[in-house]
């Protein structure tokens, strides 16, 4: 009596690494930006969110408020604070409008360009992580 041994030979164990490998030059990337896509998304929820607190905010004081990075708080758990002043010359707050939740994850960084007046505005947000800065104006949310 013979015995045969079964196995894979060294050509097929060569074949399903070189393949192996294939696919994870070819998905790694992707995956990357997946995770890059994420993280603008984040940012451009956020940008939303300011650009809904200020419509509101101008509806009920007729004025838009200044969004700053409240000094002393970590990345990963930023707050925000309104810094302008509205028609009857009380500080802005916005802290209770929900914008406080969704700009709070991440390392996303906003970016006050000038004083805001009571008909205009411009602010930037960015998610460090990311590749996209969106810029958020009374009338449009632009990417680039």
């Amino acid at each position: 009596m013979t015995s045969r041994t079964q196995g894979f030979t060294l050509i097929e164990l060569l074949i399903v690494i070189a393949i192996i490998g294939i696919l994870a030059a070819v998905l790694i990337p992707n995956l990357l930006g997946a995770q890059k896509r994420a993280y603008d998304t984040g940012a451009q929820a956020c940008a939303k969110s300011i650009q809904t607190a200020q419509a509101t905010f101008q509806i009920d004081k007729q004025a838009y408020f200044k969004v700053d990075k409240a000094v002393g708080t970590a990345d990963t758990d930023p707050t925000f604070v309104a810094g302008s002043v509205t028609a009857a010359g009380t500080p802005a707050s916005f802290t209770d409008s929900g914008l406080n939740q969704g700009c709070r994850k991440g390392n996303i960084v906003i970016v006050t360009n000038g004083t805001p007046s009571s008909s205009d505005y411009t602010v930037s947000v960015k998610d460090s992580r990311g590749s996209k800065t969106y810029v958020v104006t009374p009338s449009s949310l632009t990417g680039s």
